[in-house]
């Protein structure tokens, strides 16, 4: 719906700027008047395309910032679950199956069960935190046994929800609605005016260069308004890191603990 209405905005106010200058022509040929007012059209045009230009610049920056951002706890949190798994190994049983059951299971449930909220603005899902907590209720039984992977195994557990909480946070707009639709006001208001200062002796040329200008500020504003949203639209971030490591640490589960039986189903729901 946003998008379609950037576009309806655009192409209103570069119709609109098209008429006015028709009507103005019109206007000033029956009077007998020359281009006089070309001049101060230009000098009106120039300060709103500079405004339009340092918002589209600005906003870009943002959501781009965003987007990486996004991007990279994916990629840590990720890496934590991993590293977790690997950490695990080192401690005594039965934590060490309890927690490597736990992390495959936590990686499954991310992906299943937490991806799909990223698309809808960003929410924990309870079937992956069951996992997560389950972490923590292990460690306090090292940690009574006074065991050496005490402080690494919650090391990356601490990373592993730092970066959960950053992609879950970085799901939602970073780009206020108001903002948004100011800088579409303002690039509207930009392609109308230079619609309204086309020359009277305009050829095809300076329309061509015009609906270039306005197709450039529609897309920007849509690509503003996809990458702001990392987790949906055409340019988003996949699940296939987070896919990737639960298919590793269970390829690894299944050769540690060949008659151990994962207590969750693929899904990361707990069985």
């Amino acid at each position: 719906m946003t998008m379609l209405l950037t576009i309806v905005i655009i192409a209103a106010a570069l119709a609109v700027g098209l008429f006015a200058n028709q009507v103005r022509r019109r206007r000033r040929a029956a009077a007998g008047g020359g281009d006089g007012e070309e001049a101060s059209v230009s000098d009106l045009v120039s300060p709103l395309e500079t405004l339009a230009v340092l918002l589209v610049a600005f906003v870009i920056v943002l959501a781009a910032e965003s987007f990486g951002s996004a991007a990279a706890a994916v990629e840590a949190e990720a890496g934590r679950v991993d590293q977790l798994y690997e950490v695990a190994d080192y401690a005594p049983e039965p934590q060490r199956e309890h927690l490597q059951a736990a992390a495959v299971c936590y990686a499954r449930a991310i992906q299943a069960a937490e991806w799909p909220l990223m698309a809808e603005g960003g929410e924990k899902s309870p079937v992956a935190s069951v996992w997560s907590s389950g972490f923590r209720t292990h460690f306090k039984e090292l940690a009574h046994r006074d065991d050496p992977t005490f402080d690494l195994l919650v090391e990356a557990d601490d990373e592993r929800s730092k970066a959960r909480q950053t992609r879950i946070s970085e799901a939602s707009p970073a780009i206020p609605p108001s903002v948004y639709w100011f800088m579409v006001v303002a690039l509207a208001a930009t392609v109308g005016a230079f619609a309204f200062g086309l020359p009277r002796d305009r050829g095809p040329s300076h329309l061509t260069l015009l609906c270039v200008l306005a197709v450039l500020f529609t897309g920007s504003l849509l690509l503003i308004e996809d990458i702001d949203t990392p987790f949906s639209g055409q340019i988003k971030i996949t699940s296939e890191t987070m896919a990737q490591t639960a298919q590793d640490i269970s390829e690894d589960y299944a050769t540690d603990h060949p008659d151990g039986t994962l207590p969750c189903d693929a899904g990361g729901a707990r069985v």
